[in-house]
């Protein structure tokens, strides 16, 4: 059997960092992980090949090789995984498709051959049975939970690791909390499921026998939703791990915010090689966390908290929302101001979306205020309801904040705010090797020449440089992630 494995295009967005890549010559951002894990859960004895379109072209050649065609796709990845199963339909390859797209909305895809949905532990297998008796089925559906301690190890060699800028690796399924807004819970449960320790230090073997050096990034949805069995299993073992290989990896994770009440976590997260957690923080509103339900947010003061996680050697990227029935006309400013005080460089603020399925969408829909599906991208200045504040002054409010956050004046600003909070804990120093060269130089033509906002580039640099040389490496990272921002929000209020 010859299976192609194809992971659609995704539109330019503030996460994929297509515009900070072409500092380090690298083509995408991440591996699309689910997939290479479904690859490893087919027979061994079929041909695979895999496609992913951020990297290079699918074509039809590669299609007709084919005898199935596997697509797991995104919600932001709907238009060009719709473009690719047309292509097949047209060169007669039958289509099997899954991922969160599809088992949230399978019914817009009749013409999928296969819809093998939900958890692919529980699904996929199911229908190797069928097909390997000659009676596949349309629809694979399950109310089930997979466990994660039979999920195999992904198929790196598939996929040229040296074309991404992160690695990625999953340790955990689910989060405790329930978020209106948010379909983890809905596609993963509430209950916390991990892979064991040695499954997670084997999938780090894997990628460090194919010889990656560099970003790993923990996919989890909350990485700390089970502390117990990371405090006495896991951590203790990655730190055993990281030290007797000489740190070759740097971990960044997604966690909660009540990370910052446990200083026994945060030091073991430090020590075992992780630099940056993002935390979806949404707003300073007491009113609007009430609103949505996120109760980990509430009663506490979150500069003090994102402080108290950066002293601790950890970067904390931010999640922040505008659009909640209780924002009004000072939330614009009162983001911007929180943003700058609590030092978080990377602040993803992005408009309310109601995902399919969610708590939200099914509160909105009864008060039929629902307009369309979510685009997957809630920073393309789309929403898909009707929101109570004026649409116009929310959008308007929205393009004042990332805006504001994002010029340099700002931006570098909060740079320094941070750099200034940091204590490291692996205090490397910086030993500039090849690709950092050719980095700095395409940095300081870009940014310290052509760019706007130059001389604030240039203050950054020369502080690093002389003042706190271990960071000189990551200051050159955050201007890059500045260009990228600034030119994304540039070409979605252009457009």
């Amino acid at each position: 059997m010859k299976i192609l494995l194809v992971s659609p295009k995704c539109p330019n967005t503030f996460w994929n960092l297509k515009h900070a890549l072409r500092f380090i010559s690298k083509k995408a951002a991440l591996p699309p992980l689910g997939l290479l894990t479904v690859a490893a859960m087919l027979p061994k004895q079929w041909d695979k090949r895999f496609v992913d379109m951020a990297i290079e072209n699918l074509t039809d050649s590669g299609i007709e090789w084919a005898d199935y065609v596997f697509i797991s796709a995104m919600f932001i990845q709907q238009e060009s995984a719709k473009t690719v199963i047309e292509r097949c339909k047209k060169l007669q390859t039958k289509v099997v498709a899954g991922g969160p797209l599809f088992t949230s909305a399978h019914e817009y895809f009749d013409d999928v051959d296969h819809l093998v949905l939900n958890e692919a532990e529980i699904t996929l297998p199911l229908f190797l049975d069928d097909l390997k008796a000659g009676c596949p089925k349309h629809i694979y559906t399950t109310q089930q939970r997979a466990d994660l301690k039979q999920t195999p190890l992904p198929l790196w060699g598939l996929v040229d690791i040296n074309k991404y800028a992160l690695m990625s690796i999953q340790y955990s399924r689910g989060c405790p909390f329930s978020c209106d807004f948010c379909d983890v819970t809905l596609l993963f449960g509430r209950k916390m499921r991990t892979k064991t320790t040695d499954q997670i230090l084997a999938e780090l073997d894997g990628l460090y026998a194919h010889k990656w050096r560099g970003q790993v990034f923990f996919v989890d949805d909350n990485f700390i939703g089970n502390k117990n069995h990371l405090k006495n299993e896991l951590l203790p073992a990655l730190i055993d791990w990281m030290e007797k290989r000489k740190y070759p990896f740097v971990f960044n994770t997604q966690l909660s915010i009540n990370l910052a009440d446990d200083d026994e976590l945060m030091h073991l997260l430090a020590h075992a090689g992780f630099d940056a957690v993002f935390v979806g923080i949404e707003t300073p509103s007491q009113q609007s966390l009430d609103e949505c339900g996120k109760l980990q947010n509430k009663n506490r003061d979150l500069v003090a908290s994102v402080k108290k996680i950066q002293s601790f050697g950890l970067q904390v990227q931010g999640g922040f929302i505008l659009g909640f029935d209780s924002d009004h006309s000072s939330t614009f400013e009162r983001l911007i101001t929180f943003i700058q005080k609590s030092g978080i460089v990377t602040a993803m603020v992005g408009l309310l979306n109601a995902p399919r399925g969610t708590e939200l969408y099914h509160r909105l829909s009864r008060a039929n205020r629902m307009l369309k599906d979510a685009s997957g991208d809630n920073t393309d200045f789309s929403m898909n309801f009707v929101p109570v504040m004026n649409y116009q002054e929310l959008i308007n409010g929205y393009k004042k904040v990332v805006g504001t956050i994002y010029s340099p004046p700002y931006y570098y600003e909060r740079v320094m705010t941070f750099f200034k909070n940091l204590q490291p804990v692996q205090k490397k120093k910086f030993r500039p090797c090849l690709r950092d060269i050719k980095t700095l130089i395409k940095s300081m033509w870009l940014l310290g020449i052509k760019a706007e906002g130059r001389s604030y580039y240039w203050k950054l640099v020369l502080w690093s440089f002389f003042r706190r040389p271990q960071l000189l490496r990551l200051a050159l990272t955050f201007a890059a992630y500045g260009f990228h921002f600034r030119k994304t929000f540039s070409d979605y209020t252009n457009a």
